[in-house]
């Protein structure tokens, strides 16, 4: 994954977040074991992962590989990438308030690391409201 700058920040729907936490968390998967994950708390048939797997190729938040035969689905944009609109929108829309003390509450959790936590802080403060 490269740097990403707030100029090429990617929206991030929900259904798309729940897939990339998958890649996030796991590397690269094939399109079946993304659903196996996924696919019953989502309420969803395999043929809806696949469809919303390959938009997310489309919209660069994915890519696709070919390995022995079998696509290989991987995030091509960091966690914090992922999530900065999303708090951003968060914290402006719901809470009211500046994004920096809901990017401080994932430095009380274990989810992000000490450099995404920096990295989601940067580019959540160079969203423009």
């Amino acid at each position: 994954m490269t740097k990403t700058n707030v100029a090429t920040l990617p929206e991030v729907n929900a259904s798309e977040l729940g897939l990339l936490k998958v890649l996030w968390d796991e590397g690269a998967l094939a399109a079946r074991e993304v659903h196996n994950r996924v696919g019953e708390r989502n309420s969803w048939a395999y043929s809806t992962t696949r469809t919303v797997m390959e938009r997310m190729v489309a919209k660069g938040l994915v890519g696709k590989k070919l390995f022995h035969g079998l696509n290989l689905y991987e995030a091509r944009i960091s966690r914090p990438a992922g999530l900065a609109r999303l708090v951003r929108d968060f914290a402006d829309r719901v809470l009211e308030l500046d994004p920096a003390p809901v990017v401080s509450l994932f430095a009380e959790g274990e989810a992000l690391s000490a450099e995404e936590i920096r990295e989601l802080s940067r580019l959540v403060e160079e969203l423009e409201p």
